[in-house]
């Protein structure tokens, strides 16, 4: 398994000799307007480049939507991708959204999907807590399980809640992906996991290895890299949770 952050959210993951583009946000630098009623309104999205070729990103077997927030499915990405790739989205609301961007092969997933001899299982997620969760939508995440492979659980757009914990006892996953920017608007909260929900997935999977990712890509981020390993230094789990630059791979 080769898991890369390419930005925010967006992964490549090479699993079971297949490969997966997850969340892809692949427009310019500064292409769209800040997110509105949050912080950083003098900057544009995305904040970063990418750090790798478009056509090499997009040079995949499947791609996986968790949701369609712009930094999770952009124009860009509607653009670039091939319209006959296999596409998952979480549920059929996003499935016609997809479909009426083109694209002729998408499922909807669920606990029993699969590519080829790869299991897809669809995870509950929470965008956020209370109030804010009506704004911000459904998501979902997505466990990844093969014989030949350690089992890979990205866990999308979700705080630390009931539902993760349920996931990880129940499936028992190697590797957990994060995503751990603790992004904010001015009101409501965190809308995804912040650095104690992190450690709250170490205390539960003390024995996986953990990456967060969706960090300092968008304008409402609320945790720096810098903060977050600071704070697993002082935690002493540096060595279990990693803090990836864009374009950093991991092998396992």
């Amino acid at each position: 398994m080769k898991v890369t952050l390419i930005r925010n959210a967006t992964l490549v993951v090479e699993y079971a000799g297949k490969k997966f583009l997850i969340d892809p946000f692949l427009a310019d630098k500064g292409a769209y307007p800040p997110f509105p009623n949050s912080p950083r309104q003098d900057q544009h999205n995305p904040l970063d480049s990418l750090p790798a070729p478009i056509d090499n990103i997009i040079n995949v077997d499947a791609v996986i939507v968790t949701h369609l927030h712009i930094d999770h499915f952009d124009e860009k990405a509607k653009e670039v991708l091939p319209k006959g790739i296999p596409m998952y989205v979480q549920n059929e609301t996003d499935a016609e959204e997809v479909r009426s961007a083109g694209f002729q092969n998408v499922e909807v997933l669920s606990e029993h999907s699969r590519f080829e001899d790869i299991q897809l299982i669809k995870t509950k997620g929470e965008h956020g807590r209370g109030e804010i969760l009506k704004l911000a939508g459904e998501v979902c995440g997505i466990v990844m399980a093969h014989p030949s492979e350690k089992t890979l659980y990205v866990a999308g757009d979700t705080v630390w809640y009931d539902a993760v914990r349920e996931v990880i006892e129940t499936r028992n996953p190697d590797i957990i992906v994060v995503n751990g920017g603790d992004n904010q608007f001015l009101q409501g909260g965190s809308l995804v996991m912040g650095k104690d929900d992190i450690y709250q997935v170490y205390q539960a999977a003390p024995d996986s290895t953990i990456i967060s990712v969706h960090m300092e890509a968008v304008n409402h981020w609320a945790l720096s890299r810098e903060e977050l390993r600071s704070f697993l230094k002082e935690k002493g789990i540096s060595s279990t949770v990693f803090v990836p630059n864009d374009g950093e791979f991991y092998m396992f």
